[in-house]
């Protein structure tokens, strides 16, 4: 990279991969990338998820982020989805293909998937 053109280029092609934001839309997907996550898997999961939600067209209203620890290490690695007027509802054990039906069947679809969620772990 030897100009601020270059650059300029570089951003605007990674700008359609990352939906690493802050906003006002309708769901935000949390996914938990401390040192225990990552661990578990963690980064995989959020490249799945940032990369499904652009392919599936719901940027507009999906944010997908990170945050650090959520305070459940042994349930790494950990996506929470928060929709405004609703429970958060929290997966866990989460791997790159549970990520996909999650983008599919949860904020597409409209369905939360409770096989993967919290309550659905000690079942």
């Amino acid at each position: 990279m030897k100009t601020l053109a270059e650059l300029q280029a570089i951003k605007e092609k990674m700008k359609n991969k990352v939906v690493l934001r802050e906003g006002g839309e309708a769901i935000r997907v949390v996914v938990g990338m401390a040192t225990c996550g990552i661990s578990a898997g963690a980064r995989p999961v959020l490249n799945t998820l940032v990369e499904e939600v652009n392919n599936s067209g719901l940027a507009s209203k999906v944010t997908v982020s990170q945050t650090g620890c959520i305070g459940l290490c042994q349930y790494e690695p950990i996506v929470e989805i928060i929709e405004a007027g609703k429970e958060k509802v929290t997966y866990v054990k989460i791997d790159a293909e549970k990520a996909k039906r999650i983008v599919k069947e949860h904020l597409d679809g409209g369905k939360v998937v409770t096989e993967f969620t919290i309550a659905n772990q000690n079942a």
